[in-house]
C-alpha cells in the first residue's frame, strides 16, 4: 500500500485486516500474535487488491462517520465527508434553539448525512430526504433506522422540489457542482466509484444551483433558511444565482481546508 502511495497505508492496512477478521482494528494492536484463520486471510487479500485498484475504504468497510452518526455507504451515493459537517455547523447557526420544531428538507440527501445530524441536534424536528436515486433514498432510510431517528425522518425517491408540496423552516443540499470537463481529473477513487449524478454539475458546476434557485423560495418559510455545500470558488456566483432570486445570503462558511463550503441564504420575511 505505501509502495502505491496510498495515504496511511499501515492504519488503512490495520482498518482492512479488522474486516476480514470481524474485530475492531484496536483489537489487532491487543492482540498482535494472533493467528489469522484461512478463511479471514482470504478476505483480507481481496480487500487488499480491491483498494490498490482505488475502491475507497468507505465502501470496503460498508461505512463512514459523519458528524455524531455512523452512517451506511454504497456505490448509489456520495461518500460523507467531513467538508460537509460545515453545513450543520452553519444549520446550529442559523437556528440556536435546539428545542426548535424545525421542518427539515434535504435535496439530494444520498445517505441522508445532513439531515440524520441536523434532525440528531433538533429532537422535536423532522425532516424530509429527496433523492433521484431510488438506491439512495433506500439507503438513507437504512441510515435513519441505524441512529434511531427513523420516526423523525421521511425518504422520497423524487426529481428534487418536483416531489414536494409544502415549505421549511430549513432546506439543506450538497447538489452536483463539479464542472463536466473536471470529473476525469478527480481522485481515481472519486471518479471510478462514485456516481457521476452526484458530481457532475453541467459545463460551469452551476448547473444544479440555477435549479435550487428556481425553487427554494416556494420551499422556505418566510425568514427561513437554505444551505448550500459549496464547491472551490463558487461563492460569488451561487451567492448572485440566490440574491436574483429574491434571497438573501451570507458570508460563506469555510471548512477546515479554508474554502468557502456552506453558503447560508435566507428567505424574505
Amino acid at each position: 500500500m505505501r509502495a502505491a502511495a496510498i495515504e496511511g497505508p499501515r492504519a488503512e492496512a490495520r482498518l482492512l485486516l479488522g474486516q476480514a477478521m470481524g474485530v475492531a482494528p484496536d483489537a489487532l494492536l491487543r492482540d498482535i500474535r494472533a493467528a489469522v484463520p484461512p478463511e479471514a486471510a482470504a478476505r483480507f487479500t481481496d480487500l487488499l487488491k480491491r483498494r490498490l485498484d482505488g475502491e475507497p475504504m468507505a465502501h470496503l468497510l460498508g461505512h463512514r462517520g459523519f458528524w455524531t452518526l455512523d452512517l451506511a455507504v454504497s456505490p448509489a451515493t456520495l461518500i460523507p465527508r467531513p467538508d460537509s459537517e460545515t453545513l450543520i455547523e452553519a444549520a446550529l447557526d442559523a437556528f440556536p434553539d435546539r428545542q426548535a420544531s424545525l421542518r427539515v428538507l434535504d435535496l439530494g440527501t444520498g445517505t441522508g448525512a445532513l439531515l440524520l445530524a441536523v434532525l440528531a441536534e433538533y429532537p422535536r424536528g423532522f425532516g424530509i430526504g429527496v433523492d433521484l436515486v431510488p438506491e439512495a433514498a433506500a439507503l438513507a432510510r437504512a441510515n435513519a433506522a441505524r441512529n434511531r431517528l427513523a420516526d423523525r425522518a421521511a425518504f422520497l425517491a423524487g426529481d428534487w422540489a418536483a416531489a414536494i408540496r409544502g415549505r421549511f423552516d430549513l432546506v439543506l443540499s450538497n447538489p452536483p457542482y463539479i464542472e463536466s470537463g473536471a470529473i476525469p481529473a478527480l481522485m481515481p477513487e472519486v471518479a471510478r466509484f462514485e456516481p457521476a449524478s452526484a458530481l457532475d454539475g453541467g459545463p460551469d458546476g452551476l448547473d444544479a444551483y440555477r435549479r435550487l434557485a428556481a425553487v427554494l423560495p416556494e420551499l422556505l418559510m418566510p425568514s427561513g433558511w437554505a444551505i448550500l455545500e459549496l464547491g472551490a470558488g463558487q461563492e460569488d456566483a451561487v451567492a448572485a444565482l440566490a440574491h436574483a432570486a429574491g434571497l438573501e445570503p451570507g458570508p460563506a462558511r469555510a471548512d477546515l481546508g479554508g474554502i468557502a463550503r456552506a453558503l447560508a441564504l435566507q428567505a424574505p420575511p
